[in-house]
């Protein structure tokens, strides 16, 4: 197994988001992709909100969690409607809530909409009934491909202040996905309980256990059966 060694087999897979958020995915990929998150243990399944009822259906006798998007893949929907997405998914069997920041905003200097941005999803996550008695978990995904070094870390720091549990690199939709330099900036500029999600564009378990050495807590990735291959020495 390549990318380096501290990681264990059993770690990598409880590390890994399980994901299908093609626009033409299927009932029986969704299907598919729940039947192989059980198989391997994979920490959950992210899926368009559309599709979080079948997860849930299938999934909610495991330890997989049931993650989905709100604001994606642009962040440039309202706050109430990326609310209104949370509450529903939750409703829905949601564990687990990637919201996309208002890019443009944090681009234009505008960090108490940001704030105000990120703060509306974690409230609909943990105030009132939809989510009671629930470990609902945020994750922003603020988009590094787009931003300089410090709109990324300025962005990070938002997250943490607005409540966030993770800080998720990108879409995989903006043509720029997760770096190790990406994570170690992201990684030094929050506290230590911060997490902290590689997305895009990773492949190989080499790449996935780089970016968890490198600071990473979990991995978004669409290739995590190829990935569990590799490291059991499957390929």
């Amino acid at each position: 197994m390549t990318g380096g060694t501290i990681v264990k087999q059993e770690e990598l897979a409880k590390s890994i988001d399980h994901t299908n958020l093609n626009p033409d995915a299927t009932v029986k990929d969704i299907e598919r992709l729940c039947e192989e998150a059980r198989t391997y243990n994979f920490a959950s399944v992210c899926v368009n909100p559309c599709n979080v009822n079948i997860a849930h259906r299938l999934l909610h006798d495991s330890a997989v969690k049931i993650c989905t998007v709100a604001g994606f893949p642009l962040g440039a929907t309202t706050s109430g409607a990326k609310a209104h997405e949370t509450r529903e998914a939750i409703e829905l069997g949601a564990d687990e809530i990637d919201m996309v920041m208002n890019i443009g905003a944090l681009k234009s200097g505008l960090y108490d909409k940001v704030y105000t941005d990120m703060r509306s999803v974690v409230d609909a996550a943990r105030l009132g009934e939809v989510g009671a008695g629930r470990d609902i978990i945020v994750k922003v995904i603020i988009e590094c491909g787009l931003l300089t070094d410090e709109q990324k870390i300025r962005a990070s720091q938002i997250v943490q202040e607005a409540g966030g549990d993770f800080v998720k690199t990108s879409t995989g939709f903006a043509g720029s996905g997760a770096t190790i330099e990406d994570v170690e900036l992201i990684k030094s500029n929050v506290s230590f309980d911060m997490g902290i999600k590689a997305s895009g564009g990773i492949k190989t378990a080499g790449q996935a256990i780089a970016l968890l050495n490198a600071g990473a807590s979990r991995i978004g990735t669409s290739s995590g059966v190829k990935i569990m291959a590799e490291a059991l020495g499957e390929e």
